[in-house]
């Protein structure tokens, strides 16, 4: 089995100083980490009756997509405020610097649809929270949530944790 992790490219002091950048792109462009990535995101749900993966924009659109067509099932795009061409609801969420919105489509996701929420790292847990709530507003049931990278640190599964949903993350890092 390849490690995953040596893949991960860290940047310091990216986006501000003191910032370890945890950079997924390299793992993407890797045939190999790739394909085991998807498969070990994917494989805790396989028999979870997943009907759909929500992947929250940008990197979650690349994972969430691939592992959509793992679970053979459809994907819900979740992108930030104005991008999404039809009638949406939307979520906001706590960034260190501010407020931010994610939306999908209103009718995206049908009553009681079973959920995967899909992104490549969980730090705080503000975006993926967001993502429960519109998941649940829309009435779908949400399996779990699937991430390449958690940073223990700053308590986002702990967040998750809190709100009922079960996460999984292929590996962590220590600090920010």
């Amino acid at each position: 089995m390849q490690d995953l992790k040596s893949l991960i490219r860290s940047i310091p002091d990216y986006p501000k100083p003191g910032i370890m950048f945890r950079d997924v792109t390299t793992l993407l462009g890797d045939p190999a980490g790739f394909r085991a990535a998807i498969e070990q995101m994917a494989a805790p749900y396989k028999n979870a009756g997943v009907q759909g993966v929500a992947g929250i924009e940008a990197r979650g659109f690349i994972l969430g997509g691939a592992i959509a067509d793992k679970l053979g099932c459809g994907f819900v795009p979740f992108r930030k405020k104005g991008k999404l061409p039809w009638k949406t609801i939307g979520q906001e969420y706590t960034l260190e610097y501010g407020v931010d919105i994610i939306e999908m489509h209103e009718d995206a996701i049908d009553k009681g649809e079973r959920i995967l929420i899909v992104d490549d790292l969980i730090a705080t847990g503000g975006t993926a929270e967001a993502a429960v709530k519109l998941v649940k507003r829309s009435g779908g049931v949400i399996v779990g949530a699937t991430f390449i990278i958690d940073l223990p640190e700053l308590g986002g599964m702990k967040k998750l944790a809190a709100l009922g949903v079960k996460g999984h993350a292929l590996m962590a890092f220590e600090g920010h």
